[in-house]
């Protein structure tokens, strides 16, 4: 037990020295050239410089919420608007560029945390390596430090004990194990209060967040509703080019059957087979587009199976691992297994793989699914490749989509969706 506070006391007080380092190294120069870009604007030379200054200023805040993450476990959202796709080359697109970053409220947050982490995290964080050199250096005056020092100068203050010979010498020991305790008590407690004031200052607010949220939901509420619009048509047009052409041409052949029964019963009996043929055709035809509405399988069984039975039908080996002690509501069912077979067709037709790999599973009020492939990688949402779909039916239950897909392979695209398991 000791051991470990000891560890953890030496890797915070390292990691509380580092971050001190970046709070007034890296943040106080990231603050300055924010500052004199946004002053310089109006002269031309900030709108050549502003967007630079703020894209390192984001990929500077983005690794320290990732060191919160890593270093301490304390998440810090971050809520950064889109920038304008395609970013325009010249001058105009430096203006359009400058513009969109300035404002974004993060972009606000981002620079209000630079100040509060100079001028306050640093000091938070500098007091974790502070307590183990002063314990380090207490223990040192009790060894024989104290010799040189108080025979070169007289007497050496340690902390509020005038360390001028053995004896007192000895209470500076003391003093530093009781700085040591103290850092093994409280290091890892500093540098968890260093990230806490980083995601007081870094964290959207409740109003802006819930001002994101308005936002989100207006979106995929129209995307859904476009989405539904769609799928509205496409079902008239399968019935009508389908089912109900096959439906009018065998009323047709049965008023011909009908005419031709005394007249020619052989060319009637001919049509009535066709006429029979044409409602086996019809009624499959029924049932493929029932399927592509809500699939029997997974009205019956579940996501899991239904994912299960949709492998099956892969021309390539896929496997499927099934993690769900329960059932999500239905209309969060059908967005996951219709996402699933979206991403599978994905697959098979734009990455060459030979082999596909399906996770389903709940975890922490969410339903994660993941899609690996071992084909080519270079899937790209924003390049038309069916990924922004899935993104958009996502969307409407706030789930997200995640796609790693380097060039050369792997593909990995996972998503998750905000849901409880019956």
């Amino acid at each position: 037990m000791i051991r470990e506070k000891a560890r953890d006391a030496v890797v915070s007080g390292a990691r509380g020295m580092a971050l001190a380092v970046m709070a007034w190294t890296a943040s106080i120069v990231l603050s300055v050239l924010t500052v004199v870009s946004v002053v310089y604007i109006p002269l031309g030379i900030g709108v050549v410089t502003t967007p630079t200054v703020l894209t390192a200023l984001r990929e500077y805040a983005v690794k320290r919420r990732e060191l919160a993450a890593s270093w301490s476990g304390v998440r810090i959202p971050a809520r950064y608007a889109p920038l304008p796709e395609p970013v325009r080359g010249g001058i105009m697109g430096r203006v359009e560029l400058t513009n969109a970053l300035l404002r974004d409220p993060a972009t606000w947050r981002d620079l209000r945390w630079l100040w509060v982490d100079t001028l306050i995290g640093g000091g938070v964080a500098i007091v974790a390596p502070a307590l183990l050199a002063e314990g380090v250096l207490g223990l040192l005056m009790g060894a024989g430090l104290w010799r040189p020092i108080v025979e070169a100068g007289g007497t050496y203050w340690f902390a509020f004990v005038p360390v001028s010979g053995q004896g007192t010498a000895l209470l500076a020991a003391l003093l530093g194990c009781v700085w040591l305790a103290l850092a093994l008590r409280f290091n890892p407690v500093l540098v968890h209060a260093h990230f806490r004031l980083t995601r007081a200052a870094l964290a959207p607010t409740e109003t802006a967040e819930l001002t994101r949220r308005v936002e989100k939901l207006t979106e995929t509420r129209r995307d859904a509703v476009d989405a539904s619009a769609a799928e509205l048509r496409r079902i008239e047009r399968d019935l009508h080019d389908g089912a109900q052409a096959r439906l009018v041409a065998m009323g047709m052949d049965l008023g011909t059957i009908e005419m031709l029964l005394d007249k020619d019963p052989e060319k009637a009996r001919r049509l009535l087979a066709q006429a029979r043929q044409s409602s086996v055709d019809a009624l499959a035809e029924l049932r493929d587009l029932v399927r592509g509405i809500h699939p029997p399988v997974l009205a019956e069984r579940g996501l899991g199976d239904a994912v299960r039975a949709l492998a099956l039908r892969m021309p390539v080996p896929t496997e499927v691992t099934v993690e769900l002690d329960g059932r999500a509501e239905a209309p969060v069912e059908s967005a996951a297994y219709f996402a699933v077979s979206e991403l599978l067709t994905n697959a098979v037709k734009h990455s060459g793989a030979d082999r596909l790999w399906i996770d389903l599973h709940h975890s922490e009020g969410r339903l994660r699914a993941t899609v690996t492939d071992n084909g080519r990688g270079g899937a790209d949402p924003a390049a038309g490749s069916g990924l922004a779909g899935v993104e958009r039916r996502l969307g409407t239950f706030d789930g997200v989509l995640a796609v790693s897909s380097p060039a050369g392979g792997p593909t990995m695209v996972t998503m998750e969706i905000p849901c409880e398991l019956s």
